[in-house]
């Protein structure tokens, strides 16, 4: 009997030029640009905090973070930006988007490692890399994204 592959589902956007995949399960929810709050004295890559329902979340903005350029979007395609909330290790931030782009299924034997050289966000944060007809979808860790001190940091903010 042939082992089973497992499958992923993916939540996948534009952040720059790349196209990033994280796993729907650490998905919370997909929101619409807001009004975002600067924080006095919050780590550089912080933009802020916003209020979802009562509940106060803290804002990352990974082209800050990992020193990505904003990606050149058509016409129209601004509206499918906006921030993707996560729930890592109980805790909710949110992660600043380009551009959404849809949720896929993967089977775990198409992820390849990361090549050392990625360009964007350093190769530790990465899963792996899935190549695409239009080119590669990379496969973030976001437990590795934020270390658990960084994250009691952000929840406190």
């Amino acid at each position: 009997m042939a082992a089973v592959d497992t499958q992923y589902q993916l939540v996948t956007f534009q952040l720059g030029e790349e196209l990033y995949g994280v796993d729907i399960m650490d998905v919370k929810e997909i929101v619409r640009i807001q009004d975002v709050r600067s924080i006095p004295n919050a780590p550089y890559y912080v933009e802020g905090i916003f209020n979802l329902r009562s509940e106060i979340i803290p804002i990352i903005n990974l082209h800050k973070r990992f020193h990505l350029k904003k990606a050149q979007l058509d016409e129209g395609d601004e509206y499918l930006g906006g921030f993707i909330i996560l729930n890592i290790e109980g805790k909710k931030l949110g992660i600043i988007i380009d551009r959404i782009a849809r949720v896929v299924m993967i089977q775990h034997s198409d992820i390849q490692p990361p090549p050392q050289m990625i360009s964007g966000i350093g190769a530790e944060y990465i899963n792996g890399v899935v190549r695409q007809e239009s080119g590669y979808l990379i496969v973030l860790d976001i437990r590795r994204l934020f270390d658990p001190k960084e994250l009691q940091k952000l929840a406190s903010l």
